[in-house]
């Protein structure tokens, strides 16, 4: 750990507990209220600890204290450091100093943003609290909107699909939950230009007119002018990979730190591993757990907050990246199919009802015949969920999406196929899918299982669904198919939905009241943003799944490509999986059968008499 100052401009310290010491003799209440709002600003901790009951260690009272003096600051902290928590302590303690102010909270999702919310909530349950739950004047919860007042100010957290909503509330300080996962294009086009206006043009000029006023009157001296303080943006996050836009950003505000950059704007960085946070906030034995299940790249990012360059897996997770389409830009995800649309549905099913259980895997894969690329722009995935619960989505799929092909696992597949089958959901919709009963595996007769499964193909009958045995032949050539189609991005990954498109996915008829969707068990109802959003986390975990994924060779010559070592021997709730993967696999798989179905014109087949010659 080391502590750099940098170039910075140094600017004027507006009190000091020094100065408050030589104060002598009776204060009158206005001057003790002032004296007290000075003392308070410098001493955070001494006001965490009367305003919410909560006193805040060492490290914690650095970091508040940083995000109160600068204008731009980045919190890089090891995973259980407690960041979120701190920040929802400095939101209690900055609202609460700087009445009408205005602060936006936002995330990768407006789920993990409602969290910050919720810590805040909470704190004021506690006796200790008191006094903060007497400065909550009112909570708002809205679907798309929550809002907190403290006195005059207010906190509201949003969604980050409404890019034009965010930039109509002109906020004074945004505060970034997981900076790491929201995209470049949001921060740099909707976030840092509001940043740059100030909003209280009018009382500075008033303060500045009677500034200089006093000044030609020689009351005061041009040092004593009143510093504004600018408006705030402060990203809390974990470390990326170096060719994420996360690491862009923290090299920026380095270069800033170390040269002063000319900037009137003040940067902070606070970039802490796990090794010099206090012993007692991390239980020792789950550190060790975790350095001997995760990789060393992964460890590194998670709790030594190091910026690694790439993984290590058989699939790169630049080439990943490099497949996906930029949040507003090109191909978002789905909550449902648009008209004329051409989708294959890939399933990895699971029967286990435990939380430690494997996922329940379904992806669902857009394809562009004029390019022949497929996106993958819808995907669920839940363990230790009821099988009803699977089919329930699944006909919300089959209905929402009206699938060109089904491709699933043949083991499960089967009997997941029947289940559905025999479903009162799906009878009462009159629907039976059937399965193409083609293996497709020889590559020597790759070309005839073409011609088979395109004449044996009927949409109008539901014989949609092919079931594929994971043999070792198989398993080796999906996993090359699927690093070749990342290679040539023949495969792609849908952005977040934003603005115009997050409004209409949002407001499509999605059941959220009957499907379940989310992983975690929370107390918030979930809503069609919880839905939309949710897409995306699902898709960028494919991404993560397949990072992880290495190749090894057996004696007899068998490649294998499985979870490493260290993890498949992880159990529980929170363990590593692959499902998110082996479908990918499968949906890779079928879409390339179906760019080959599809220049494969079917054989018509002559319904009159041939004469035969004997």
């Amino acid at each position: 750990m080391s502590w750099e100052i940098g170039a910075q401009k140094k600017f004027k310290k507006p009190f000091s507990n020094e100065e408050l010491a030589k104060v002598e003799g009776f204060l009158e209440e206005k001057d003790a209220m002032l004296w007290l709002d000075k003392y308070f600003r410098e001493n955070v901790s001494i006001l965490s600890k009367i305003l919410t009951g909560v006193e805040l260690l060492p490290f914690q009272s650095m970091m508040v204290k940083a995000m109160f003096n600068v204008d731009y600051f980045m919190a890089i902290c090891s995973r259980g450091s407690g960041k979120s928590f701190i920040c929802a302590l400095f939101l209690i303690l900055y609202a609460s100093l700087n009445q009408g102010v205005k602060i936006g909270i936002i995330a990768n999702s407006f789920r993990q943003s409602r969290l910050l919310m919720q810590k805040i909530l909470e704190l004021r349950t506690d006796p200790k609290a008191k006094f903060l739950n007497q400065c909550i004047t009112n909570v708002s919860l809205k679907n798309d909107e929550w809002v907190i007042e403290i006195g005059r100010s207010k906190l509201i957290a949003l969604p980050t699909g409404t890019g034009e909503k965010l930039r109509g509330y002109r906020f004074k300080v945004m505060v970034i939950d997981e900076l790491l996962l929201l995209p470049s294009k949001l921060i740099n086009e909707v976030i840092m230009p509001f940043l740059s206006t100030n909003t209280d043009v009018t009382d500075r000029k008033k303060i500045r007119d009677a500034e200089d006023a006093l000044i030609a009157q020689g009351k005061i001296k041009e040092e004593d002018r009143t510093q504004f303080g600018n408006n705030k943006l402060i990203g809390l996050s974990s470390a990326s990979y170096s060719f994420e836009y996360l690491y862009t950003m923290y090299k920026q505000y380095e270069n800033a730190i170390l040269t002063g950059d000319n900037s009137t704007a003040r940067y902070g960085i606070f970039h802490i591993s796990y090794e010099c946070l206090p012993e007692d906030l991390y239980d020792q034995a789950l550190i060790s757990k975790a350095r001997s299940e995760m990789s060393e790249a992964q460890f590194g990012r998670e709790f030594m907050s190091r910026f690694t360059d790439d993984s290590s897996g058989y699939f790169k997770m630049s080439k990943m990246v490099a497949c996906t389409y930029p949040d507003g830009e090109g191909q978002s995800v789905m909550a449902m199919g648009d008209k004329g649309g051409i989708f294959v549905i890939s399933i990895d099913s699971s029967w286990s009802e435990s939380d430690a259980s494997d996922d329940f895997v379904m992806h669902v894969i857009k394809y562009f015949p004029e390019t022949e690329i497929g996106v993958v722009v819808h995907s669920y995935a839940l363990p230790g969920t009821a099988m009803k619960e699977h089919i329930k989505y699944f006909h919300f799929l089959y209905k929402g999406f009206d699938p060109e092909l089904i491709v699933m696992d043949y083991n499960g597949g089967v009997q997941f196929l029947a289940a559905v089958n025999e479903s009162e959901i799906f009878k009462q919709s009159k629907i039976e899918i059937k399965t193409i009963d083609v293996d497709a595996h020889d590559p020597t007769a790759y070309g005839d299982s073409i011609k088979q499964i395109r004449n044996l193909h009927n949409k109008s009958d539901n014989r949609i669904c092919l079931q594929v045995k994971p043999m070792s032949d198989y398993i080796r050539r999906s996993n090359e198919l699927l690093q070749s189609s990342f290679d040539h991005k023949k495969i792609m990954f849908a952005g977040a939905a934003t603005d115009d498109d997050f409004e209409y996915q949002t407001s499509l008829p999605i059941p959220v009241d009957e499907l379940k969707f989310l992983r975690d068990n929370l107390t918030i109802k979930p809503t069609t943003v919880d839905f939309v959003e949710n897409l995306k986390d699902n898709i960028d975990m494919i991404k993560v799944q397949c990072a992880i994924i290495e190749v090894s060779t057996t004696p007899q010559g068998t490649q294998t490509f499985d979870l490493p070592l260290n993890l498949k021997r992880q159990r529980g709730q929170n363990k590593a999986r692959r499902d998110s993967y082996s479908a990918m696999l499968l949906g890779n798989w079928g879409l390339q059968i179906l760019r080959d179905m599809r220049a494969s014109p079917k054989e018509e087949e002559y319904q009159g008499w041939i004469p035969q010659i004997f």
